[in-house]
């Protein structure tokens, strides 16, 4: 092999880890000379959750096989850190940057940066509430309502023809993001049609299995009857799960869970009868994150939307679909 091959196989291999709060400099890996290579700023809201984990996993490795120079930033689940990363990026003059926002708001500021900067931005994953959409090109990932929505669909359906009072608590993602807000709003438009159904509680579990588990001990401390809990995530339905085998009940008979996501540890979960169902969110976006950033980076033209597939599980399917599960 020669020299140069060798070379160009260690360039391709190469990922470039940015730390949050770092401010870089310029030149170097934006050099735009011939033979450049395309270079990605990915900022990512942190490692809360197996969903997240698996996220960064697909973007890493699909950046990796596209031959892409990745520049990455973990946020922590703080905006500041993803405003700092954006910066980092813009100084460093990436070819593209690409971002899951911790929030929806408040980023109009630095994405005007990106754009007086020429930089195109993708956002992905999660949206932006900018009333300016031209501070994006282009935004892949799920759709948090429709989520929300088949969650109370089979809400709807698993009680239909009875009577009773249905009293159900909500553990809510991140307060301010994108799919915390969604998934609310979309599963409350569901089951807002029949009176039965009554959110005795909600509030935020921030997306991690200790938090989800904190808040549903407070849930069962506080309530006298939980027959349903919806959770915005696995993580927080997994927490809950051990709040409430300890408190005596069981999971999946005693309070039915919904939850959204579909992440391996899950659908072990649902096998055991411990989840009754769980709406599909699709963290595997590596590969279309790079072939849109290809293709904005020449110049085609993008949808402004892209959504992911995704489905919904129940308990009979999951151990059949679990052996298939990627993350």
């Amino acid at each position: 092999m020669s020299k140069r091959a060798a070379a160009a196989l260690v360039a391709g291999a190469m990922v470039t880890v940015l730390t949050a709060c770092g401010s870089g400099g310029g030149g170097g890996s934006a050099d735009k000379g011939a033979g450049h290579k395309l270079v990605v700023g990915f900022s990512q809201v942190g490692a809360e959750s197996g969903w997240r984990t698996a996220n960064t996993k697909s973007v890493q490795e699909s950046a990796k096989k596209a031959g892409i120079e990745l520049k990455f930033s973990d946020a922590q689940q703080k905006q500041e850190n993803q405003i700092k990363a954006i910066r980092s990026f813009i100084q460093q003059k990436v070819d593209v940057i690409a971002f899951s926002p911790v929030v929806e708001s408040g980023w109009d500021t630095v994405l005007k940066e990106a754009k007086d900067a020429k930089i195109p931005v993708i956002l992905t994953d999660r949206a932006v509430d900018s009333k300016d959409d031209s501070l994006y090109v282009s935004f892949l990932g799920s759709d948090f309502v429709e989520e929300g929505k088949k969650a109370g669909e089979w809400l709807v359906k698993e009680y239909q023809g009875k009577s009773d009072e249905v009293n159900i608590v909500e553990l809510q993602g991140t307060t301010g993001s994108a799919p915390a807000n969604d998934r609310k709003s979309g599963f409350g438009d569901v089951i807002k049609a029949d009176a039965k159904f009554k959110v005795v509680a909600s509030q935020t579990g921030d997306f991690t299995r200790a938090k989800g588990k904190e808040v549903m001990q407070a849930f069962l401390k506080a309530q006298s009857k939980i027959d349903v809990l919806y959770a915005h995530n696995d993580d927080m339905a997994l927490g809950a799960i051990q709040a409430i085998e300890e408190a005596g009940k069981k999971p999946g008979t005693d309070i039915k869970i919904i939850s959204v996501d579909g992440v391996k540890d899950a659908f072990t979960a649902m096998s055991q009868g411990k989840i009754n169902v769980d709406v599909e969110c699709n963290p595997l976006l590596g590969d279309q994150l790079m072939d849109l950033a290809k293709k904005v980076k020449a110049g085609e033209q993008v949808p402004k939307r892209i959504k992911t597939q995704e489905s919904v599980f129940t308990q009979d399917q999951a151990a059949a679909a679990l052996p298939t599960r990627q993350y």
